[in-house]
């Protein structure tokens, strides 16, 4: 598999430059040449398939060249020691994605990324340094999973005052190889500082740098991988039993709500709504579709940082400096991965297979309160927006009223509700508490506070090597 970059398609690079690079010399995104097919056989098995083989038959095609097969399978099973289970809850699904270290989506694709590169480096005498911007939860996650790892440190900027408690100590509270810079600004002033930096010549040549933000292809694919599972899963009319880490309330507490789940009817339409910020997770989605997975159609649910929603209403794509919402992952007003979607899909392409609607801070809060008393189940503010944003579109009947009418209405749960409790907990009470948040709860966070300009971060860097 060849990757070129979304601003030059005459230059081309394996997968082991691209995911090394981050970002492309002329400052585009890697993208594939192609998007690989699955095989017939794995098409057909995606409903009954191991996640663990469905991510090797997912991920291979793209890093052949690069990882021997052998190599990606220990890779993988390394990485993926947690699954995405399909839960059912009230009339749709929820594919949970924070059954992992750090309770968050993000670890699909940092977990994988970390075990990559330690790879791709094998004999390396050189370290390197990975920058990363977060508006919460990719910072955690990348933070983890290269916690340790040799010859690899890892800087993470986010917005100060912008995270939770419990995210900042996930980001700022590891130490060793990991260390955090809290950026007088907005996430959109974090990512534009990555960019300068991995884009400075000088930088480039003290040190050996990379990204690990959504920017970079080896943290997207992997992400393809749960959409795959979750689609075949549904499209196969099967859901699996709460894990864990599943936030509902007792079901013998709640007989009513226990008696109304059912699971999605077999062999019907799949809709996955998908809670958008920098649109790397969607893309993946994208690519799972591409791939064969049967996903229909996807919803893009922003909150009120809507760039994309209103880029499919009029064609015209409006970057815009990001507002801060209880939803703050989310909270991004010039996406990277638009870059990535439009060297895919024209315009025309995306309105057919992508719904866009957007959510405000109220619709949110009501949203967690009404799951939690109508479902009996917790959802972080993410999540309450993708939840809000199918039930507007159900609404509008452009989309089939859940599992048990025209089709099968997936959410994608994208972090626990326990990393939000402060707003979570008025709204519907107090969530269950996975060990691992319990544990990140007791860190003390380490940071160093920068403003929003490119020579600052840059000597933070130089004064670090």
């Amino acid at each position: 598999m060849r990757y070129f970059s979304t601003r030059n398609k005459n230059e081309v690079v394996n997968f082991a430059c691209a995911a090394l690079a981050g970002l492309a010399p002329d400052g585009g995104l890697f993208v594939p040449e192609e998007i690989p097919q699955y095989s017939q056989q794995a098409r057909s098995s995606l409903g009954s398939m191991d996640f663990r083989d469905i991510a090797f038959e997912t991920i291979k095609p793209y890093v052949h060249d690069s990882i021997p097969d052998n190599v990606l399978s220990d890779i993988i099973h390394s990485a993926f020691i947690f699954n995405a289970p399909l839960i059912p809850a009230a009339d749709r699904f929820c594919v949970e994605l924070f059954h992992g270290p750090t309770a968050a989506f993000k670890d699909f694709g940092a977990r994988f990324m970390a075990r990559a590169f330690s790879f791709l480096r094998r004999g390396e005498d050189r370290s390197l340094k990975i920058l990363v911007a977060t508006s919460g939860d990719t910072g955690g996650a990348v933070a983890d999973g290269f916690f340790g790892v040799p010859g690899i440190s890892v800087t993470v900027l986010y917005p100060k005052g912008r995270v939770t408690p419990l995210q900042e100590r996930q980001i700022a509270g590891l130490g060793q190889n990991i260390s955090a810079i809290a950026v007088e600004g907005s996430f959109d002033d974090c990512q534009r500082l990555v960019k300068a930096a991995l884009a400075d010549e000088g930088l480039k040549k003290r040190m050996a740098l990379s990204s690990a933000n959504s920017i970079n292809i080896s943290r997207l694919i992997p992400q393809a991988v749960y959409y795959s599972a979750a689609a075949g899963r549904a499209k196969a009319g099967l859901t699996d039993s709460d894990g864990d880490a599943t936030p509902r309330v007792s079901l013998s507490d709640a007989s009513s709500i226990a008696a109304n789940m059912k699971a999605p009817r077999p062999n019907r339409p799949v809709t996955l709504c998908v809670p958008s910020g920098n649109f790397g997770n969607l893309t993946a989605g994208l690519y799972a579709m591409k791939m064969g997975a049967p996903v229909d159609q996807f919803i893009a649910a922003t909150n009120i940082n809507k760039t994309i929603p209103d880029y499919l209403d009029s064609g015209e794509y409006l970057a815009r400096n990001s507002q801060a919402t209880i939803s703050n992952a989310m909270d991004v007003g010039a996406p990277s991965n638009f870059e990535r979607m439009s060297a895919h899909f024209s315009l025309e392409e995306m309105r057919r297979i992508i719904f866009g609607v957007h959510v405000t801070d109220e619709e949110t809060r009501r949203t967690i309160k009404q799951v939690r008393e109508q479902a009996g189940y917790f959802i972080c503010p993410h999540s309450a927006v993708g939840w809000k944003g199918a039930d507007k579109l159900i609404a509008q009947n452009k989309i089939g009223n859940g599992i048990n009418d025209a089709g099968a209405v997936g959410i994608l749960c994208t972090a626990h509700p326990a990393k939000f409790r402060e707003i979570v907990e008025p709204l519907a009470g107090m969530p269950p508490v996975p060990a691992v948040l319990a544990a990140a709860m007791e860190r003390t966070v380490n940071a160093k506070t920068i403003p929003s300009e490119v020579s600052a971060l840059i000597d933070s860097l130089n004064e670090s090597n």
